[in-house]
């Protein structure tokens, strides 16, 4: 199997994208203390875009078998960081961001740049998207977010169980 100087460039080229697309989304992981920060996602990203690549040498017999060993590998590694304490599921998050850095590997091993820029970003964007879904959430049980009722008009979570019990009657005021 003979592959030139210049594949090989290209190959090492697509491991350094991968790479630092794994860094960037591992970035948020490692500020927010999570596990599978910088370097375990750039390290997920390239070998598999490292396996990607490596598929092509094989020919095409190869390809899609080595593809989907990825997935399970990858599926296994997001395994052990789910844990089960107390009663509540933990890690869920950190195994899709794992999967997601494979999946951003292979995109980058079949020179799918756009994609894998694309989708390095949208998971960057969607982890830091955190900090405001827990704003939500906590609004939400609160109790001060707004709802409708039957007359279609806004009113508090608060406003709508007060009425629901009958001790406050809206429809007089």
């Amino acid at each position: 199997m003979d592959v030139s100087n210049t594949e090989q460039l290209h190959m090492v080229f697509r491991l350094v994208v991968a790479g630092g697309l794994g860094a960037f989304i591992g970035l948020e992981r490692e500020v927010r203390g999570y596990p599978a920060g910088i370097r375990t996602l750039a390290l997920v990203a390239m070998g598999s875009a490292l396996f990607t690549d490596m598929t092509f040498l094989f020919g095409d017999t190869g390809s899609s078998r080595v593809a989907s060993q990825v997935v399970v590998g990858v599926g296994f590694l997001g395994a052990g960081v789910i844990l089960r304490e107390r009663g509540n599921i933990r890690g869920m998050t950190t195994a899709a961001t794992i999967w997601s850095a494979a999946a951003i590997g292979m995109a980058t091993g079949l020179s799918l740049y756009i994609v894998a820029v694309l989708t390095a970003a949208s998971v960057f964007g969607l982890l830091e998207a955190r900090p405001l879904t827990r704003r939500i959430d906590a609004l939400i049980r609160r109790g001060h977010v707004l709802v409708e009722d039957d007359s279609n008009l806004p009113i508090s979570r608060e406003v709508a169980s007060e009425a629901s019990d009958g001790t406050e009657d809206r429809s007089q005021g």
